[in-house]
């Protein structure tokens, strides 16, 4: 495939990714048609995928849980089957994407001279989430990307498992629960489901607000430590 014709399917690629996250209502829903039961299945992996692999933080999840819940409300789908299916799928995302960490952390800080892995911010790291660790990740679960990372970095920092596994579950469950419902109630109100794909963008900005607001408020710490000085 030459450089043009790699271009291209990038191009074909993004936008069909787009035209997916974008227009998500439509998509489930001749999912739920065309493979019925089976479609259980596809979103265990979707939010397994978006939860415990780290080069796929850029799957649907808020959004998707919320059309899902819209689609369960008319029969698409059984709302309890969901909901239980989708909680494990987040849960034991977490877990493997934690337990990866905890086995890369040795390797990745391995080396005594490295200037990018030192083991003093490993300590640091472990020590962050031993004070704050809990509360980080149940907020995560609400933050796209964040959520993938979260609990990647927990387990490089040594994050003590029985208090990750605790908030693991609580987050999963309160995030399953949040937008699956949050879809099965208010998504079929006619005037949300005569603009879903409007609901759909707004939902992901939402969820991505928090993470920017965080970015904003440390550039400016940085930027007051740096007068300061």
């Amino acid at each position: 495939m030459g450089g043009g014709g790699m271009l291209e399917f990038l191009q074909d690629t993004i936008a069909f990714f787009l035209d997916f996250v974008l227009h998500l209502d439509r998509h489930l829903e001749a999912l739920v048609q065309a493979y019925g039961a089976w479609v259980y299945v596809i979103m265990f992996v979707i939010v397994f995928c978006e939860t415990g692999l780290v080069v796929t933080p850029f799957l649907p999840g808020d959004s998707l849980l919320f059309v899902a819940g819209t689609l369960a409300a008319v029969g698409g789908m059984d709302v309890w089957l969901l909901t239980g299916i989708l909680m494990a799928a987040a849960i034991l995302g977490d877990t493997v994407n934690y337990w990866v960490g905890h086995y890369m952390g040795p390797k990745v800080f391995h080396y005594e001279g490295s200037r990018l892995f030192k083991k003093e911010h490993l300590q640091k790291t472990h020590e962050f989430y031993e004070r704050h660790g809990g509360k980080t990740i149940i907020i995560a679960r609400f933050i796209p990307i964040i959520r993938t990372f979260a609990p990647f970095v927990a387990g490089i920092g040594r994050m003590t498992y029985g208090r990750f596994i605790a908030y693991n579950v609580i987050g999963g469950v309160a995030w399953v629960l949040l937008f699956v419902f949050g879809g099965y109630f208010f998504g079929n109100i006619p005037i949300v489901k005569r603009n879903l794909s409007v609901v759909v963008v707004v939902i992901v900005l939402i969820s991505v607000m928090p993470g920017v607001i965080e970015y904003l408020r440390h550039r400016a710490r940085v930027k007051r430590a740096a007068r300061g000085a």
